[in-house]
């Protein structure tokens, strides 16, 4: 079984939606997870295995019903990728700040 890259099966916005859905329960069957989009359950289940490839979700069969639980330690990698840009853009943002600052005490001139 071919593992998926955790940055692209958060590349898709279903997946991602997906994601936030499992963050707030302990785990949701399946059918709890279709209510929320307008698409067809084998796409559903598809996007569902992309995440279970990439290591984002456990999937657990409790009798008939499959039950899906968020895995967040991937994410970790995620997160420390994303760190050089969050200070990229917290500087960036500080930066703006100060010269809109400078701005603005200059009309007060």
């Amino acid at each position: 079984m071919p593992e998926v890259d955790v940055f692209a099966a958060l590349a898709n916005p279903t997946r991602r939606q997906l994601l936030g859905l499992l963050l707030d329960r302990e785990s949701r069957p399946v059918q709890e997870l279709a209510e929320h989009f307008d698409m067809r359950r084998p796409s559903l289940s598809e996007h569902l295995k992309v995440l279970k490839d990439a290591g984002l979700v456990v999937e657990r069969r409790v009798g008939r019903q499959r039950r899906y639980s968020l895995r967040p330690e991937p994410l970790r990698d995620v997160a420390e990728w994303l760190t050089p840009y969050e200070r990229f853009w917290r500087e960036k943002l500080s930066n703006l700040r100060d010269l809109l600052d400078a701005e603005r005490g200059d009309d007060d001139r």
